[in-house]
């Protein structure tokens, strides 16, 4: 079994090897399977990260929502493995924060209640259960512990693979949406 750190290094050269046009199509494919989804067009509240350079661009999703949910971006909590989400109105309400990530200003409201809420969560890669490698902080494995909306993961195709190696504490996606396919994962049969 490969170790997560090798696995991460992996799947952070394949993404940085994405030339900008391809990326762009890539991001733009998730955007539309995302946008698409009945579990976005159903909810109320969006949980949302704001892309790095190597991630699945959320800020085309965020601009659509943002005319038609509440939408919440994370704020880390300094020297911590903790983070909060925070309601945004725009971009204008966002600043460079922990780690060089945009993240909501300290003038917007934080908010642990959410209805009828989607997390879209950032993943390195996805496999075919629902687990996710993210980027090893344990961040968004924390704050999903409490969280009882649909959990969806945003991840290139080309990054998926059968079975990535996982913990006790790993939670398992609700649905991965790339840009050729949704997955929904636990879903009760009849």
């Amino acid at each position: 079994m490969t170790d997560k750190k090798q696995l991460r290094k992996h799947f952070k050269e394949i993404r940085s090897g994405f030339q900008p046009h391809e990326k762009e199509l890539l991001d733009n494919g998730i955007y539309i399977n995302l946008t698409a989804s009945e579990e976005y067009k159903c909810c109320s509240d969006l949980l949302i990260y704001v892309s790095g350079c190597i991630e699945a661009d959320t800020l085309k999703i965020i601009g659509k929502a943002l005319g038609e949910k509440r939408v919440f971006c994370p704020k880390c909590v300094r020297g911590t493995n903790i983070m909060h989400f925070y309601r945004i109105s725009g971009f204008d309400s966002l600043e460079r924060g922990e780690y060089d990530i945009l993240e909501p200003k300290n003038s917007c409201e934080r908010s642990e209640k959410f209805k009828n809420a989607m997390c879209v969560i950032p993943a390195l890669s996805c496999d075919s259960e629902g687990y996710r490698l993210g980027f090893g902080k344990g961040f968004y494995d924390r704050f999903l512990t409490g969280f009882s909306g649909v959990k969806a993961v945003l991840c290139y195709d080309c990054c998926t693979v059968p079975a990535l190696p996982h913990e006790i504490y790993d939670i398992k996606a609700d649905m991965l949406i790339t840009e050729k396919r949704t997955v929904r994962f636990n879903q009760k049969k009849g």
